[in-house]
């Protein structure tokens, strides 16, 4: 028989009733946000909204066996050392000193609630501004590593989703060996940008720092959404704030850098990887999806994945990559 779908058994009450087991009396109202890999739920509490107690929290439950509670603890830890040194980032509440709970058989964490809009990516200031923060951020997750959580590399984000992918059979026959052929080759040119970079260093990352996951307001960006945050270059959470042209990309980066670097030293040999990573993602965004297919959500929010025309594109996708790989990096 199929698997029970991951969140199947998460009701409001359920919510409700997890929520009550931290302490947090929700008055009935729940808001689902915006989030395919866990469960996020904006949750109303009886008590009246001041500093002390909110009117308000957003609850987050994990995706079932994804991170081991060694791992999720580390993200919480590394967002609450980052928030003491008054970086701008959101990080969980502490209940009695615990900040990973249980109930209903979910794991979740609490959060306070923070708006914010999209940051205006084509404004050189704002660039520039959020760059101080990465550079902040790079600079603490420069002084010591990650130990339970992953690597983006070329194994973990290229040859294991690709190898997956092939084994569960999600490519259609009639494409398969053009887009094995794409993607094979693209891996073999990330494989040569590593080279090119050389010993470049990891440290402790946002690692899905894209415009979605910064938060604009009239003070300033604050950064939402470790579940992510993993050990890699520095340019893996500098890359997803580029976008455009050659030349858009150049001037883009300059803005970003122009804060960054008043925080953290970057290593331009680095910029060989900007690419690189771009392609990494890609692959494994597909195995992402895949992955997650057994998930009702995922099927509703991607109804073109795994069609004809999907593996069509990714083909062309891939052999662009290439192209782009073969190029020389942008200079700044």
């Amino acid at each position: 028989m199929p698997a029970e779908p991951p969140y199947s058994g998460l009701t409001p009450d359920t919510v409700l009733d997890a929520l009550a087991s931290a302490g947090f009396t929700g008055d009935g109202r729940l808001l689902a946000l915006n989030s395919y890999e866990n469960r996020v739920y904006q949750v109303w509490l009886e008590t009246e909204g001041t500093p002390n107690s909110p009117a308000s929290v957003v609850a987050k439950f994990y995706r079932p066996a994804r991170w081991t509670d060694a791992q999720i603890l580390e993200e919480h830890a590394f967002t609450l050392e980052l928030a003491e040194r008054e970086i701008p980032v959101v990080a969980p509440l502490a209940v009695d000193g615990k900040t990973l709970h249980a109930s209903g058989g979910f794991r979740f964490a609490v959060y306070p609630r923070r708006g914010g809009r999209t940051p205006e990516l084509e404004d050189r200031k704002t660039l520039e501004w959020i760059g101080r923060f990465v550079g902040r951020i790079h600079a603490l997750g420069a002084t010591r590593p990650f130990a339970d959580r992953p690597v983006v590399d070329l194994s973990s984000f290229g040859r294991e989703p690709r190898d997956w992918l092939l084994a569960h059979d999600f490519i259609p026959a009639d494409l398969l060996a053009a887009w094995k052929s794409a993607v094979d080759l693209a891996l073999a040119c990330v494989a040569a940008s590593y080279e090119r970079a050389g010993e470049v260093r990891a440290l402790r990352l946002h690692g899905d720092c894209h415009a979605g996951n910064v938060l604009w307001t009239d003070d300033g960006p604050h950064f939402v959404d470790f579940d992510d945050c993993r050990s890699g270059p520095a340019i893996q959470d500098l890359w997803m704030l580029l976008s455009g042209d050659r030349a858009s990309m150049t001037r883009q980066l300059a803005d970003v850098l122009a804060g960054y670097e008043d925080f953290h030293e970057f290593d331009p040999r680095e910029l060989h990887l900007l690419e690189a990573l771009r392609t990494l993602r890609l692959v494994h965004y597909s195995a992402w999806i895949a992955r997650r297919w057994d998930d009702p959500a995922f099927p509703a929010a991607f109804p073109w994945f795994n069609t004809q025309r999907y593996w069509q594109d990714r083909i062309l996708e891939l052999k662009e990559q290439i192209a782009l790989m073969q190029e020389e990096p942008i200079r700044v």
